[in-house]
């Protein structure tokens, strides 16, 4: 548990408090009531968050056929993982999860186990350097076979929209042909969402940049979208019988032609 500090917030300690977790710090909940107080429905995207990833990672693997995974800034665990979703489908398929978060390894090498047929391998890498990120993933990964890049949650941690699009790029250019990219981000309709994302930056905490649904578009320029594009994530192909309200999180799913 080296490197883990508790007297700091930490976004994927409170987004695991805001989803009922226990992997979290006094500090995590204090800072998570501190968001909510100005802006409630930051639970609702939570949740929303995990759900939207569940159904892409279904689609992927169920109606495109893909069995490798590459997630990226995967979080703290919950439940259906993306391992779990996708070697529920097809027990041979191969996830990399990467991260650089201390406790997050941690907990990903405790609790998520794959099945035997297929693999589940974690890296230690910084998004900021795709290029180590690639060289790890391919040791598991078969980079000449389509992969599903997942960036969810992510990219808001890059506080400079250029690199943001370039470190995209840079991931997306390694990939093959018949490869997918996914992702949410963040975004804001309401002052209380933005005065409570400045608030919690303020506490030394990683920032994170809560960007317009245009700017999280152009992360999927030159790729094919899948329908229905670039959406507020409870409305990407919603559940049969559901009737979904929007929320302040975008994101789609694309191939790379």
């Amino acid at each position: 548990m080296r490197g883990i500090d508790a007297s700091v917030p930490n976004s994927a300690r409170i987004w695991n408090y805001w989803m009922g977790g226990k992997d979290h710090y006094p500090v995590d909940q204090a800072a998570g009531d501190a968001y909510v107080a100005l802006a409630p429905q930051i639970e609702d995207m939570a949740w929303e968050s995990r759900r939207f990833l569940i159904r892409v990672v279904t689609h992927l693997a169920q109606e495109c056929g893909v069995r490798q995974f590459l997630d990226v800034g995967t979080g703290l665990p919950t439940y259906e993982n993306t391992h779990e979703v996708a070697q529920g489908i097809d027990p041979t398929s191969k996830i990399v999860y990467v991260d650089n978060d201390p406790i997050v390894l941690v907990h990903a090498r405790t609790l998520l186990r794959g099945t035997k047929e297929g693999v589940t391998a974690y890296v230690n890498a910084d998004l900021r350097e795709p290029e180590d990120i690639l060289a790890a993933a391919g040791k598991v990964l078969d980079l000449t076979q389509p992969v599903a890049l997942l960036l969810m949650g992510i990219l808001g941690h890059i506080e400079d929209y250029q690199e943001a699009t370039t470190i995209v790029r840079r991931l997306l250019t390694a990939l093959p042909h018949g490869s997918y990219f996914a992702h949410y981000d963040g975004t804001f309709t309401t002052e209380g969402l933005l005065t409570a994302q400045r608030n919690y930056d303020a506490t030394g905490a990683v920032p994170y940049v809560l960007r317009t649904p245009q700017k999280i578009a152009a992360f999927y320029d030159g790729l094919t979208l899948l329908a229905p594009g670039i959406v507020s994530c409870p409305l990407w192909r919603p559940d049969p019988g559901t009737s979904p309200a929007p929320t302040d999180i975008y994101g789609g799913v694309a191939r790379k032609e």
